[in-house]
């Protein structure tokens, strides 16, 4: 028995004419699409990158007890355990994520492994003074991305190409022999959208702006041409993707796999390319957009092919599907279930650590917010004290507490740590009902006290299926020992704000005001009672998580300020300076 996952990032499946009308050119995803079974109903569940693979290892949600992390000690590893039981697991992969703090415990549970450097800043090739250094974490990342993409000139040199040239020599070597799973993970098509020109030239379009294929995560406040020009750069990175899966197609075809080989292509969640009037994801509501994604499996056991299925299916899934394949079962701990053998389930659930926690019900989808501006309590429960880029800091953890052993921890004792405050908060967007059949595109959300309770109560019972604690229930205004009721809705009561955060940033005045660090901007004679007036609460809150360089447009970017804000603030403070321009 053999299988290969071959995992993208931040695929959207509006871009694939599998699942839309669109005008990107894949003819290897139809190829793949004849031979498998498309999955019209499949999502994310923990988000982003590190979470959704800590899914993909575990069989487990894990965004309700820890943001993004590395693989716990009492986490079960599908990839692990199919290592111990004599299958020869192999990861190939340029996902950059890996090499940091917060993913180093996944690439040691493969039996072997190889990595391609290069991806979205790595810190990879040393140039000391050419280009100049830059300020800010962004800034050192977007330099070092043009300093490793010098040493990138042709396609052959791509650390994508170079990760599938590693995927494809397994195969050759190993086609003949038993027992194996080969995991071959792309890291595009991620930002920042890299590809060579012949790529682009699929996609002409009239374009005389600056370089722009790296969307930052933020409302759109670029013009419609800009916009269209990054649409046109990830389309140019998704037909390279499509490329590389043909090649993985190919060497199946070569080595006469079909009979004996599981298939699965998946993605860990989309990217909002101007949807929404939101670029990238994590900061802003989990629209279908990030979180409905295209997913393809061919399985021999079942041998559908060129057809779909419309039930329930979720990234947790994909471990017990690969353990049942071998011949294993599943840890009690894992909550998906083998998906050759197994209807969907009834309902999904997805969320990002500290963001609104969401259901679907496959019709309907509730995202519930925070019950109020402060987000909290919000608690981090890990073994692994790691964030994304860093360690946990001395004062992060002068504070955390020992917690009775978790049902999904091994009988151990994990360490309870207060979160972090971020600039990301689900308050500020409301709490969002969507009718999937009749408003596809979410447009139009729903004010129904009685869905709502309906949803709110499914929302509950999953929650509690997966062992929330109780600090989660309570940053959402939902009682932990009861079922919730009339008196806990909340769609009403945050729409007003949710609609006004809603509205895009689009035909706003030029301003030098806009583009003035709010810190100065305060300094100014009488400045503080305007904010104080139609911002309450920034000057002592948000303002104390946000770089000290932020402007006006940064904070309604941020959807900090509505776009209705910004534009009397802006009138108010060009009154008090006369910098308009």
């Amino acid at each position: 028995m053999k299988a290969i996952i071959l995992m993208f990032d931040s695929l959207n499946r509006h871009m694939l004419e599998q699942y839309a009308d669109t005008f990107v050119d894949a003819p290897n995803f139809a190829r793949l699409a004849a031979r498998s079974t498309r999955f019209d109903n499949f999502y994310a569940g923990s988000m982003p990158c590190m979470p959704a693979r800590r899914e993909l290892h575990t069989g487990r949600y894990n965004f309700l007890h820890r943001s993004w992390g590395p693989l716990e000690p009492f986490d079960d590893s599908m990839p692990q355990m199919l290592r111990d039981a004599g299958v020869h697991t192999h990861l190939a992969s340029d996902h950059p994520h890996y090499w940091e703090d917060g993913g180093a415990t996944y690439h040691t549970r493969y039996t072997t492994w190889e990595f391609f450097r290069g991806q979205e800043g790595d810190p990879w090739k040393g140039h000391v003074a050419d280009p100049s250094e830059a300020d800010g974490q962004i800034a050192r990342m977007q330099r070092q991305d043009r300093i490793n993409r010098t040493h990138m000139p042709t396609e052959a040199e791509h650390s994508q190409t170079r990760t599938v040239d590693a995927g494809v020599e397994f195969i050759d070597t190993n086609a003949a022999a038993d027992n194996w799973l080969l995991q071959l993970e792309l890291f595009d098509p991620h930002e920042p959208f890299f590809t060579h020109q012949h790529y682009k030239d699929r996609y002409p379009h009239d374009y005389d702006g600056p370089e722009f294929d790296w969307p930052a995560y933020r409302k759109v406040t670029e013009a419609r041409q800009q916009v269209d020009h990054a649409r046109c750069e990830y389309a140019a990175l998704v037909s390279m993707c499509d490329r590389s899966l043909g090649r993985v197609l190919d060497a199946m075809d070569e080595h006469d796999l079909w009979d004996d080989t599981l298939l699965i292509v998946n993605t860990d969640h989309g990217f909002l390319l101007g949807e929404h009037g939101w670029w990238a994801k994590s900061v802003q509501p989990w629209f279908n957009e990030l979180v409905h994604l295209p997913m393809f499996m061919w399985d021999p056991r079942t041998g559908d092919r060129g057809g779909s299925r419309a039930d329930l299916a979720q990234t947790i899934d994909i471990a017990p599907t690969v353990l049942r394949w071998f011949g294993l079962e599943p840890t009690e701990d894992m909550q998906g279930h083998d998906l050759a053998t197994q209807n969907g389930h009834d309902s999904a659930l997805f969320g990002i650590h500290g963001g609104h926690v969401n259901v679907t019900d496959g019709r309907y989808v509730y995202m519930r917010a925070a019950a109020d501006r402060s987000n909290s309590p919000l608690e981090e429960y890990t073994l692994m004290p790691t964030h994304m880029r860093a360690r946990f800091s001395v004062a992060e953890l002068a504070d955390w507490q020992p917690c009775d052993p978790l049902p999904f921890t091994k009988g151990i004792r994990a360490m309870r740590i207060p979160a972090a405050p971020t600039w990301m908060n689900p308050w500020q967007h409301g709490t969002l009902l969507f009718d999937l059949r009749d408003d596809p595109v979410q447009a139009h959300p729903l004010r129904d006290d009685a869905l709502e309770l309906r949803m709110m109560r499914l929302l509950a019972r999953r929650m509690h299926d997966s062992h929330a604690p109780r600090s989660q229930f309570e940053r959402l205004g939902l009682p932990f020992d009861s079922e919730p009721g009339e008196q806990h809705l909340l769609v009403a009561a945050q729409a007003e704000r949710a609609t006004a955060v809603a509205e895009p940033l689009d035909d706003l005045e030029t301003s030098q005001v806009l583009r003035t660090p709010v810190l100065e901007l305060l300094a100014i004679d009488g400045a503080r009672p305007v904010f104080e007036e139609l911002t309450p609460g920034l000057t002592t809150t948000e303002l104390i998580a946000i770089p000290s360089g932020a402007t006006l447009l940064d904070l309604a970017a941020s959807a900090l300020i509505t776009a209705t804000d910004l534009k009397e603030l802006t009138q108010r403070l060009d009154a008090l300076t006369g910098k308009r321009r």
